[in-house]
């Protein structure tokens, strides 16, 4: 019997590191337009390739071209660019304040806006989004109030939550966006759950459940798939591969599967990889998945691939370990400006108008910010009431809550 080889341990490495040049050249992107699309209650069998490809709807001349395309309106693309523009100017605002001390903490979506804001229009009234931290994109799409989020993210008098979450973990029922954990994982199974229970319950609402690319390597990941399969949920379950969790990309989490989108192809669900910077691809791809949770069909996994270019939030520093230069050297582009040169390609836009949007948008956000900050930040002004950190857990509080609120003296 011949000795063995010692055994060797293998840890995935990304192929740029700081200092190195970024090169893409190897990722392989698919022809705007190439990408087939199927019957809405196509077999999931039938549709396998669909998780190794990605669709996609704008070319580089900012046409909109191929099977997925036509669904939206031009007063619905110009909607989608101010979204978009709302949602990146908000995030300057608001890292700003953070940098000001008005705040302890912000997470920025730049390059990632038309993930959020493109499927919130797929979706209907009474839909629940189990989102994670960087899918505020639902909340603008879908005409949230500015002021309370910012209200929200400096823990003030007026804060929605009264300060009882950490900022950027938002809560609405009324917008469908279901509230956020810091822990990262648990709401793609929670979704699932949600869908069951309106399933079960004979409704018509359908669940969107969100997770990182990172995430996927949780448990909770697992678990939501095997539920949403073996009950046919009427889940959407999207995957926001942005290339890096906080200081880890993207291989660390994928494994072997090849696109996190094949994960689903073991449970039987019909998974898809999107453009997630063509805003015209991601709704397009959304508006299939709903209506096939919608027919009770199941659920669809969904993969965006994107890139995050900002850090991680602001107690990140992506400069340590991955190339300044990559964001640039991305394939997939920037999405407000991929969708803003479709509109100026078809002569419903042009760069005066832009300029002019980008302007009337930053003042509608700093008037919102003024307005916010009259209310307080987090270390000046009105605060919320230490009285409120008893109220909204029990229908009715027990006897040792009420007797530590009497002894606080609130």
């Amino acid at each position: 019997m011949t000795d063995a080889a010692p055994l060797r341990f293998h840890v995935p490495e990304p192929e740029f590191r700081p200092g190195d040049t970024p090169d893409f050249s190897q990722v392989a992107i698919p022809k705007a337009g190439s990408v087939r699309r199927p019957e809405v209650d196509a077999d999931p069998e039938a549709i396998r390739d669909l998780a190794f490809s990605i669709i996609r709807v704008l070319n580089r001349n900012g046409e909109a071209v191929g099977p997925w395309a036509g669904l939206l309106s031009d007063e619905e693309l110009a909607t989608g660019l101010r979204d978009m523009m709302l949602l990146r100017t908000f995030d300057k605002r608001m890292l700003m304040a953070q940098r000001q001390g008005k705040t302890s903490f912000y997470m920025q979506h730049m390059g990632e806006e038309a993930v959020s804001a493109a499927f919130r229009k797929a979706l209907m009234p009474g839909d629940m989004n189990f989102p994670t931290y960087r899918q505020a994109g639902l909340l603008i799409a879908g005409g949230y109030p500015m002021v309370e989020m910012m209200n929200q993210i400096y823990s003030n008098e007026a804060d929605p939550l009264k300060g009882r979450q950490l900022p950027v973990l938002y809560s609405s029922r009324d917008y469908g966006f279901f509230s956020l954990s810091g822990n990262l994982g648990t709401q793609f199974v929670q979704a699932v759950g949600w869908a069951m229970a309106s399933a079960i319950k004979g409704d018509s609402k359908i669940a969107v459940g969100w997770i990182g690319d990172g995430s996927t390597a949780e448990s909770d990941f697992h678990a939501a798939l095997v539920f949403a399969s073996t009950y046919k949920a009427p889940v959407v379950l999207n995957i926001v591969n942005n290339q890096w969790a906080i200081s880890t990309y993207q291989g660390i989490a994928r494994g072997g599967s090849g696109t996190f989108a094949a994960r689903g192809l073991g449970f039987g669900i019909p998974a898809l990889r999107v453009d997630g910077n063509d805003y015209l691809a991601v709704h397009a791809v959304a508006k299939w998945a709903a209506e096939r949770a919608r027919r009770n069909l199941g659920p669809t996994l969904i993969e965006h691939v994107t890139y995050r270019v900002g850090a991680h939030s602001t107690s990140d520093d992506p400069s340590a370990y991955r190339p300044k230069a990559e964001s640039d050297a991305w394939p997939l582009g920037d999405p407000v400006l991929r969708l803003k040169n479709h509109l100026i390609a078809r002569e419903l836009w042009s760069e005066e108008r832009h300029k002019q949007a980008e302007a009337e948008i930053l003042d509608t956000v700093i008037a919102a910010q003024k307005e916010a900050e009259s209310h307080g930040t987090l270390h000046s002004g009105g605060r919320p009431s230490a009285r409120d950190m008893f109220e909204g857990v029990f229908a009715e509080m027990p006897a040792h809550l009420r007797r530590q609120r009497q002894d606080a003296g609130v």
